[in-house]
């Protein structure tokens, strides 16, 4: 299984223990559309909420150096928003998470 499987099968199944091995200690993650960046604790609480919910994912190309991920994410206020991610990778671990998201019509 990739990085980015396990990754977005630890999201669907809230699985911390997952996120705490997969991500770095220096994880950083920028989210381009509101400017917000967040730690790794601070992903890991969001993802344990169950606020993120993925559909129609699809890893667009990874290697061992990085990840791109494409779906589309219902939260929990209704929203939905098609996400484009770029992960680096950084000792076997996921090191930054950049991510562009586009606001779908309800």
């Amino acid at each position: 299984m990739s990085m980015l499987e396990k990754y977005s099968a630890a999201i669907a199944n809230k699985d911390e223990a997952v996120m705490k091995e997969l991500l770095h200690d220096d994880f950083k993650f920028t989210m381009h559309k509101s400017g917000n960046t967040l730690s790794k604790d601070d992903v890991i609480k969001w993802a344990m909420s169950g606020d993120i919910k993925q559909d129609k994912t699809r890893i667009v190309y990874e290697n061992n150096d990085v990840g791109i991920h494409h779906a589309f994410i219902t939260f929990d206020d209704g929203n939905v928003e098609a996400v484009m991610a770029v992960y680096k990778y950084k000792d076997g671990k996921i090191i930054s998470l950049e991510t562009g998201a586009t606001p779908m019509p309800k």
